[in-house]
């Protein structure tokens, strides 16, 4: 069939056409007036760029803004959020909601859920492309309803995105409190395992205790080697006596042996003059010579005290050598047990600066988690606030009449075509060849009527 055949069908048949528009217009009619009238509310919320400051963060959200806002979207179309909107508004106990809710449920589930799903079925989220916005439009059968429920959902979106972030926060403070007590009670017994330990072993600086040992034990090694030299001196000196005592450096620096032997040399000189001029048996040269055996006699008493105070002096070093070896034996052991004393004590004190550093991170923690589980403040902020609207958004009794007046023609052209395949009519030259099936001779043309006056 093509389109001049469609045109002959339709031209004989319009009145087949025009009669089903008509009724498909009728019953659009018809539908428009039973249609229950329904209004729309609409609000919008808007996403703060800017991170939430009492969450610790800076900055903004940044590329994270768009799949924050679909989740956003998510949450105002959520069944919390729904609950939410029946608690606010009441409408588990509308008189309406709950005859309509017994009727479909029979009483067997509860009232709000079965509420929140209603109403959800009447509400359209959607994200502005390109935006941070997010349109709540509400459809419902009262203007007052419509803009009801519409910042309903706008006041429900706040306050569950508030839970939201409350909630975890206050299970993070309850967590971090916890932690806080126990590293508190840890650190508490470590910096007592600390003060007995520097009690016990009288210790209250290590380090500068440490230090001051460290400076005796120098010392004591210092008067050891010194003491040592002292020593094999001595030794050697004392090995030197007997064989020439009068040529030790002790006994030729003695200035009472070289008085003595000054008063010798004086002495021995006034026996000669003596000897030579009086005679050995003159009582002047005895007396000279007593004196002479006198001050030999002193003299070498004088060398052997000094020889005797060598080996005296070497016995001193030796015994003060020996008395410094254990000191420095005990200095060295002192030190080492310093060491250790300080070895240990310096473990003790990291685990209570680990204690008090991991004590001080989770009291941060807590005190930022207190802080978000107490606030009240979100970067969702409804921008603008549904008003009752005018009229009624449904029934659209221009889109309902152009719909039916659509259908009707394109019913209207179906049933004339319906027709015609049931009752085929010639109406050109190529339907008579096709249902006669005989060659086509001669066409008479349009044969006008005449008139009888004109004969």
């Amino acid at each position: 069939m093509n389109s001049h055949q469609l045109y002959l069908i339709l031209r004989a048949r319009w009145s087949t056409v025009v009669l089903v528009m008509a009724g498909c217009i009728a019953f659009a009619v018809l539908v428009s007036l039973i249609m229950h009238p329904k209004y729309t509310g609409k609000t919008e919320l808007v996403i703060d760029a800017k991170a939430d400051p009492s969450a610790g963060a800076a900055g903004t959200l940044g590329p994270l803004l768009a799949s924050y806002v679909i989740t956003e979207s998510e949450i105002v179309a959520s069944q919390r959020v729904a609950r939410l909107v029946v608690k606010m508004l009441k409408l588990d106990q509308d008189p309406d909601f709950r005859r309509r809710w017994i009727k479909e449920t029979e009483g067997r589930q509860e009232i709000t859920p079965w509420l929140a799903d209603l109403i959800l079925d009447r509400v359209r989220v959607t994200p502005t492309k390109d935006s941070n916005v997010i349109s709540i439009v509400v459809k419902w059968p009262t203007a007052q309803g419509a803009a009801d429920v519409a910042n309903a959902f706008a006041q429900a979106t706040i306050d569950t995105s508030i839970d939201l972030k409350v909630e975890p926060a206050k299970q993070y403070a309850a967590y971090f409190d916890q932690q806080a007590k126990a590293l508190r009670a840890a650190l508490d017994v470590k910096r007592k395992r600390l003060s007995d330990f520097q009690n016990a072993n009288g210790i209250v600086a290590t380090d500068d205790k440490l230090d001051v040992e460290n400076a005796r034990l120098t010392e004591l090694s210092t008067e050891l080697v010194t003491i040592q030299g002292l020593r094999q001196d001595s030794q050697s000196r004392q090995r030197e006596i007997g064989a020439n005592n009068e040529a030790l450096p002790e006994v030729m620096d003695s200035m009472v042996i070289h008085s003595l032997k000054q008063d010798l040399a004086t002495a021995e000189a006034k026996r000669a003059d003596i000897a030579s001029s009086l005679g050995k048996n003159h009582p002047d040269y005895k007396s000279a010579e007593s004196q002479v055996v006198d001050l030999r006699n002193r003299i070498n008493q004088e060398v052997d005290k000094i020889t005797a105070s060598l080996g005296t002096a070497n016995q001193v070093n030796v015994r003060r050598e020996n008395e410094v070896k254990m000191a420095l034996e005990a200095q060295k052991k002192r030190v080492l047990e310093l060491k250790h004393q300080h070895d240990e004590a310096a473990d003790l004190e990291n685990d209570v600066t680990t204690a008090q550093r991991d004590l001080d991170a989770v009291t941060d923690r807590l005190a930022q988690s207190n802080l978000e589980s107490v606030t009240q403040q979100t970067n969702v902020v409804q921008l603008s606030r549904a008003m009752p609207p005018l009229k009624p958004t449904s029934p659209n009794w221009l889109l309902n009449i152009a719909v039916g007046l659509f259908l009707g023609a394109a019913a209207g052209v179906g049933a004339a075509v319906f027709k015609e395949t049931r009752d085929p009519l010639i109406r050109e030259e190529s339907d008579l060849t096709r249902y006669a099936e005989v060659p086509l001779l001669a066409r008479i043309g349009m044969i006008k009527q005449l008139k009888l006056g004109a004969i």
